[in-house]
């Protein structure tokens, strides 16, 4: 049996809502089979005499636990994340757990800007009738509010921003708050970044979301690492993973999906949206030191991989002068499209699905490879046990960010 002499911090259990489904089951075979929700968006308030392609959620599906009074005025970004949140809750048997030991971090920060201006814009020529729960759900911290209550969590609760790095820096402060003992269990939280049409029009004049190319065809556009990329294309997600140490899981009798062996994050220095090759090989380099792992043991990377012309040419560098070519690549992006500040958190997610089934998914579009000397997985899924993982995460602003996973095994 797993020797609990020394605590090692886990992932117990996991909450998903993506384009592609909902609930880990639904999500992992979309992901197997490379089925993709990618069009011409119709959320209202996302286009304004624009064809903005992304990938949208069909329909919430509420387990029966969810109050409807509570959620009733509350934001769709924190419908997703109390629904998200339950899978997590249910699976980890949180309901054993005293509630003062549990602790929230929701990654995003301004995630709610849809839902900002569709209000706006009803109460624009009668704002002295706007709605009184206007005064708590505006803000990020009001999504912690309707979660604290659902689920009765009275540790500590906070919004984290971090960009595109949001949900992998949401599980980053997760396991240092267990680790360090300020609780026993925290959960992770990737928010729902709910764009407007604002956001996708300052990000397409950024020149970060694509796509002027396949403009025609939508299902072509999303396409990272390809040569033929011209930009992220946004996904709705949310993500969610229970944290603890070992002894804690133990007490439970839950079955873990991976210990956390190693991690780091590190700034540029550097406002700008631009990647930086010198932050990323550090964060990789100290995440595997802290692991005592060799690139040579790492059988699979999920890399950030958005599609962006210079962040893909960056980290394929990156990944190849850390010795990690080797290594099996795919990008979940190119099938559940950008989440934003859900990114890192979802495909955290992903990458525990696939070593829990010793099975990687395909990479949709990745029809002419940037770098052929890397062990792409293409158009099909590939057969293939993974004991060691890195999960990278980048965000506008400098931030970089690497996890290393070990896959939990039961016997040593």
């Amino acid at each position: 049996m797993k020797n609990y002499s020394k605590p090692d911090i886990l992932i117990t259990g996991m909450g998903v809502t993506s384009a592609v489904g909902q609930g880990k089951d639904a999500f992992k075979e979309a992901l197997m089979e490379g089925r993709h929700a990618f069009g011409i968006m119709k959320r209202p308030g996302r286009q304004k005499q624009s064809s903005f392609i992304g990938a949208e959620i069909p329909d919430l599906l509420y387990p029966e636990q969810i109050s409807k009074r509570l959620i009733r005025t509350a934001s769709f970004s924190a419908h997703a994340a109390a629904v998200t949140i339950c899978e997590a809750w249910e699976e980890a048997k949180l309901h054993q757990v005293d509630p003062e030991r549990i602790g929230l971090v929701i990654g995003g920060s301004n995630f709610q800007q849809r839902e900002l201006i569709e209000t706006y814009t009803a109460y624009k020529d009668r704002e002295q009738h706007i709605r009184p729960t206007y005064g708590l759900s505006f803000m990020d911290s009001d999504v912690c509010g309707v979660c604290t209550e659902q689920f009765g969590i009275k540790g500590f609760a906070y919004t984290l921003g971090g960009a595109s790095a949001s949900g992998q820096m949401a599980i980053l402060q997760a396991i240092q708050a267990v680790q360090c003992g300020q609780v026993d269990i925290c959960i992770a939280v990737g928010a729902l970044m709910d764009l407007s049409y604002w956001e996708c029009q300052a990000f397409r004049a950024l020149g970060a979301m694509g796509s002027d190319r396949y403009a025609d065809a939508p299902t072509m556009a999303c396409r990272p690492f390809d040569k033929n990329r011209d930009g992220f294309i946004y996904g709705e997600a949310c993500g969610a993973v229970v944290i603890e140490r070992s002894d804690s899981a133990l007490r439970r009798q839950v079955t873990p999906y991976a210990v956390v062996a190693g991690w780091a994050v590190g700034m540029d220095g550097n406002r700008n949206p631009n990647p930086s090759y010198e932050g990323e090989v550090r964060v990789i380099k100290n995440a595997l030191a802290q692991a005592g792992v060799l690139p040579r043991q790492i059988d699979y990377i999920n890399p950030h991989g958005t599609g962006s012309l210079v962040g893909d040419e960056t980290e394929l560098k990156v990944l190849k002068d850390c010795g990690l070519s080797h290594a099996y690549l795919n990008a979940t992006k190119s099938i559940i499209g950008h989440g934003l500040s859900a990114a890192g958190a979802v495909e955290f997610i992903a990458t525990l699905l696939q070593m829990e089934a010793s099975q990687l998914h395909p990479a949709r579009n990745l029809e002419e490879p940037m770098d052929s000397s890397f062990n792409w997985v293409k158009g099909q899924a590939v057969v293939h046990p993974v004991k060691y993982a890195l999960k990278l995460s980048m965000g506008f602003g400098g931030v970089n960010t690497c996890i290393c996973m070990e896959k939990y095994e039961t016997n040593t």
